[in-house]
Formats: C-alpha cells, sequence, structure tokens
C-alpha cells in the first residue's frame, strides 16, 4: 500500500485497496505481510499508471528484502510474465484479424505494434518494421516514393510527427498514386504514444461517387419533368384563358340581351320567367368556366397571394351586407357575431373562399338561418359560415373537397351548384397555409370555416372602411347618361346598346380603334372598352389615346375575361376599373351609377 500510495497518490491507493480487499472477502490491514494476491493486484494497478515492465521491476526490487520467499517472488513474476505474453497474444491476434491497418508508437516516437494489413498497405519490405524503429523513418520512406504529395520531406515529415507528439487527434483522406483512398484516423494513447488505422475506403469511394453521379442525373431528369409539367400546366392555363374569351364572348352578347329581355316593360309574366332561367342558364356557365380557370391558376401556381394584416370582422360585414338581401329574398334569415380580429391573411383570396361557403349555404336551405361568425381559438381565429340546411352523411364529408362532387341538387333557387367551390376553398387554404374545417349532421345543417392566424392590432387607430355604395335601384337613374362601348364584336355592341337604352343610356359605339377615336368627340360620360381588341392598340391602350385625344380624364372600365390579377394592377395604375366578362348587369349599373352625379365635373 505504501509503494502503491507513492506511485498513483494515497487517495486513489487506499481507495483501490479498500474496494479490493471487499472483493476479496477480507479485512484490509496495512501493517500486515503481503501475500501473493496483494502482490499482484499492487502489479496491476501500478502497471496501468508506469507500465508492466516497471511496476515488475519495482516489486522486484521490494520483494528481495522482505520476508517473502524467493521460490514465491519467482512464481509471482512468472505469473506476471505470462499474463503479459498472453494479453500481447491476444493484442496481436486482434490486430491481424481486423480489416484496417493498424500503427501504433510509444511517447519517444518509436513503432511499437503493427499489423499485416499496414505493412501490405504500404508496401513496406520485410525486415523494415521492428520495435523501436523511429516512425520518422517510415514517414520518410513513404515521402520519399511520393505517397504524401508535393512539399518538402522534413517539412512533411515534422508537420507529422508535430501532429503525434500534441496528440492531437485527427482524421485524413489521402489518394494514392495508385488511385487508392486511404482514410487515416489518429488518436493519442492515455499513457502517451499515438495510434493510427487506416482504412482503405476506395470501394466507398466508388460508390459515393456513382451514388452522386446517380442523384445529380435524377435531378436533373426530376427539374426536366417538372419544367416540362410547369410549361404543360401554363401552356393549359393560357389555352384555357383564350379558349375562355373566346366562350364568353357570344356568353357576354346572350346574357346582355337576357337583362334586356328581363327588364323590358312590354314583356308578360311567362316571358320574363323564361327570361329569367335563360340567364340563370348562362349564370350557370360563367361560374363553370369561372371555376375551371380559378382551379388551372391554382394548380398552376398562377395565382401569388398578397398577405397582409387586416380586420377580419370588417369583412365579415361587408360580406352580411353584400348576402343579406339575398337571403331575405329566399326567406332566410341572416345573422352575424363578429368581433374586432386582426389576421394575417390575403383579404382578396380569403373573401373567396367564404363567398364559396355563403353561396352554398344559401343553396342548399330551404327555411331557418344562415350565420357569419368570428371564433377566437388561441393564436388562431376561425370564420364560420353555419346554415340549417338538410345536412350532409358523414361518409360524404371526405368527397365534398372533390372536384365536381355533389352530394345533392339544391332547391329550385334559379342556381345549380357545379362542384367546383370547395375544391378551390382548399386550393386556396392550401396556397395561404390556413386550414379548412367542416361539420355536419343530417337534419341539422352544416358549418364550413376556415382558421387563419390571429395578429396583434396596430398600436395607432385604423380609419373605419367606407361605406358600401347604394345600389341603384331605379333604372331611370342612369338616364341621359353617354356611354362610348368599344369592342370587335358586333354581339356584344348590339347587347350592349339593348341594355344601356333600357336604362335610358345614350349608347355610343365602336367596334375599331379608329371609329373609338372619331367618336369620343361626342363627350361620352363614361367609357366601356374591351381588352383584346385584335386592333393595332389593346383595350388598356385605347382607353389611353381616348383621353388623350378628348382632352380630358373620362372613366372608364376595361371589359374582358382575363382576370389576372397583374392586368387588374395595370388597369388601376392607369386609373381604371377592370369588369370581367360575363359582366353582371348590377355590376355595370353600380359602376355606372357611379359617376352619373359626377358628369358635370368631367
Amino acid at each position: 500500500l505504501a509503494l502503491a500510495s507513492r506511485v498513483v497518490g494515497d487517495r486513489h491507493a487506499r481507495r483501490s485497496f479498500f474496494e479490493q480487499a471487499q472483493a476479496m472477502d477480507r479485512e484490509l490491514q496495512a501493517s500486515a505481510p503481503a501475500d501473493r494476491a496483494w502482490v499482484q493486484f499492487t502489479e496491476r494497478l501500478l502497471a496501468a499508471s508506469i507500465g508492466a515492465a516497471s511496476a515488475r521491476l519495482l516489486l522486484t526490487s521490494l520483494l528481495r528484502g522482505s520476508g517473502m520467499d524467493l521460490g514465491e517472488v519467482v512464481a509471482v513474476l512468472d505469473e506476471a510474465g505470462q499474463e503479459l505474453r498472453f494479453n500481447r497474444e491476444i493484442l496481436s491476434t486482434t490486430l491481424e484479424n481486423i480489416s484496417a491497418g493498424v500503427s501504433v508508437v510509444d511517447p519517444d516516437m518509436r513503432l511499437t505494434a503493427w499489423n499485416r494489413r499496414y505493412q501490405q498497405m504500404f508496401g513496406y519490405p520485410d525486415g523494415m518494421l521492428y520495435v523501436g524503429r523511429p516512425v520518422a523513418d517510415l514517414i520518410r520512406y513513404n515521402a520519399e516514393r511520393g505517397e504524401l504529395g508535393e512539399g518538402d520531406i522534413e517539412l512533411q515529415i515534422n508537420r507529422r510527427i508535430g501532429y503525434m507528439r500534441a496528440g492531437s487527434p485527427h482524421i485524413f483522406e489521402r489518394t494514392r498514386s495508385d488511385g487508392k483512398v486511404i482514410e487515416m484516423r489518429g488518436q493519442a494513447l492515455p499513457g502517451g504514444g499515438y495510434v493510427t488505422s487506416y482504412n482503405d475506403i476506395t470501394d466507398y469511394k466508388h460508390a459515393e461517387r456513382a451514388l452522386l453521379e446517380a442523384n445529380e442525373t435524377l435531378e436533373q431528369r426530376v427539374a426536366e419533368r417538372s419544367h416540362e409539367a410547369e410549361v404543360a400546366q401554363q401552356s393549359k392555363t393560357r389555352f384555357l384563358a383564350a379558349i375562355s374569351h373566346d366562350v364568353l364572348q357570344p356568353l357576354n352578347a346572350a346574357r346582355l340581351f337576357a337583362s334586356a329581355l328581363r327588364e323590358s316593360h312590354h314583356n308578360n309574366e311567362e316571358q320574363r320567367h323564361l327570361a329569367e332561367r335563360v340567364d340563370a342558364s348562362l349564370r350557370a356557365a360563367e361560374e363553370l368556366l369561372d371555376g375551371l380557370l380559378d382551379v388551372s391558376r391554382l394548380d398552376a401556381g398562377g395565382l401569388h397571394p398578397v398577405i397582409g394584416d387586416f380586420d377580419v370582422s370588417l369583412l365579415m360585414r361587408e360580406l352580411a351586407a353584400q348576402y343579406s338581401p339575398v337571403a331575405a329574398g329566399r326567406g332566410l334569415r341572416m345573422d352575424l357575431f363578429a368581433r374586432p380580429a386582426w389576421v394575417r391573411s390575403d383579404r382578396r383570396l380569403l373573401r373567396r373562399v367564404l363567398q364559396n361557403f355563403l353561396a352554398n349555404a344559401l343553396r342548399y336551405t330551404r327555411q331557418g338561418r344562415i350565420v357569419l361568425a368570428v371564433r377566437h381559438r388561441g393564436p388562431e381565429v376561425e370564420l364560420q359560415v353555419w346554415d340549417t340546411g338538410p345536412g350532409i352523411p358523414e361518409h360524404h364529408m371526405q368527397q365534398i373537397f372533390d372536384e365536381f362532387h355533389r352530394y345533392q341538387q339544391p332547391f329550385d333557387w334559379g342556381e345549380q351548384g357545379l362542384g367546383l367551390g370547395l375544391s378551390i376553398c382548399q386550393r386556396i387554404s392550401r396556397l395561404l397555409d390556413h386550414r379548412l374545417n367542416a361539420r355536419s349532421r343530417v337534419g341539422s345543417g352544416s358549418m364550413f370555416s376556415i382558421l387563419l392566424p390571429l395578429v396583434a392590432a396596430p398600436a395607432l387607430p385604423t380609419a373605419e372602411a367606407p361605406p358600401a355604395p347604394s345600389p341603384v335601384t331605379r333604372a331611370d337613374s342612369l338616364a341621359g347618361m353617354r356611354v362610348l362601348c368599344v369592342d370587335n364584336d358586333q354581339e356584344i355592341l348590339d347587347g350592349m346598346r339593348a341594355l344601356l337604352g333600357r336604362w335610358q343610356v345614350q349608347v355610343i359605339t365602336a367596334s375599331t380603334v379608329d371609329q373609338a377615336l372619331e367618336k369620343v368627340v361626342e363627350r361620352p360620360d363614361v367609357m366601356l372598352v374591351d381588352y383584346h381588341l385584335h386592333d393595332r392598340l389593346d383595350g388598356l391602350d385605347t382607353l389611353v389615346a381616348l383621353g388623350q385625344k378628348a382632352g380630358r380624364a373620362i372613366p372608364g372600365a376595361l371589359l374582358t375575361a382575363d382576370g389576372r390579377d397583374e392586368l387588374k394592377r395595370m388597369a388601376r395604375d392607369r386609373g381604371y376599373r377592370l369588369l370581367t366578362k360575363p359582366i353582371k348587369p348590377a355590376s355595370l349599373r353600380a359602376f355606372l351609377a357611379a359617376f352619373h352625379d359626377t358628369r358635370g365635373d368631367l
């Protein structure tokens, strides 16, 4: 114990001896003579700190002066030597049976152990490796053969010796002159010295390179396929937009004629009813085309949200005001429960979702009420639309968001659902990263909602939303107004003349840009110009040219089936409105009425 205390420290020695005494089921007596078991334990304890050879030498010297018999000393040393040889054999066998090359150097940077794989990997001649060989000789041998790359050999040797002396761990890959790639991992030994393993990772590198090339090829193919799909999708969108323009032209004319016929004072009840049915059928065809275009734009990524913060309760109030007359006309009550709630979303797209919810609620509810509600849900706000309709069975709930899926026919309100509204809602919600929710009970009604993030209200008070313009209910309120209509389709011009004539509007028509420039001298109050004139100017440029020719600002609207945000922005930047075809008579009348009272100031 005294010897161990001087070598490994008193605290460590006493703890180790105490634990050994417990393991041997003995009482530790520091002054008692040491037997063979204690000598063996002491040798192992010392060897962990100063090495086996030094430990054996110390114990031999100590035991010579002790009362132990010489034979017992020899037996102890023989057993220690046998154990040492056994351990070395285990180490040697282990080294020879691993796939990596291994070399071990002592604190003096001399070779102490290695395996055959190490010798084969670097092609060392027989006899070159021996215990005590300076590792600098081996590094120089490899450097002279070009294995370490270009550079001063002595600098390379000193750098590598410096790493090992400092005990710095390292991982390094070296490509040899024969093309093989060797991975070297170095680690300092606890008692001093350094061990390095060498792995031939050539096959791994080849596989890695092949995988990388395959991934690059795959990525290129995926990119090509994605580009082809994107081009095809954009082509489909452009095709639908072009087709919609050609289809909507006669549809727009038909709706203008139908509206004029419906508002004629000379029709009897049956003729008026037929006109309403024609108008409803045309409106259904319009909704189908609009839905197809919306789906196409959403799938092609053609709609880009404009995210902002706003009070969603104002939007809900606008929708309630817009749809309350429709609900009242069908004998339904519309209730609104909305307190201020600021959200982050695209106001226009969010409005489209809620409009679809409301349209479905009005379409399928025979009696009762429609409820719009703003519910706070922790960090979110849920905008709900409830109805007291027939409800939807549970097994249909997963299908209602599919294209063209309709669970049932609507009631006879003169309109038909097309099965695209909820599909569009789902696409918009994904685009905005919002969640949709739907609940229904057969016989009680349904609830559709969208959840969006709640944000803090701005610190400064915001201006209240301007009141919605009062609808124009009297046709003669537009009497005497002069409107210039420019369209290359004569059917559209005739339809405009028929409808506006019912409102006692003076209609000026032109089918070309040059005709419009000639007739602008008749001082129109408002201009309605088609975008696709197939002339030297498009509709937007024509509006600008007409204003310049007249020498004054004339209110105008661009009429088109192309509802792109970019086109709306272009029209707005030049001071004009954009009205999408087919033109809704109510929207057209409201637009004209906004300028009727101010035409004397123009």
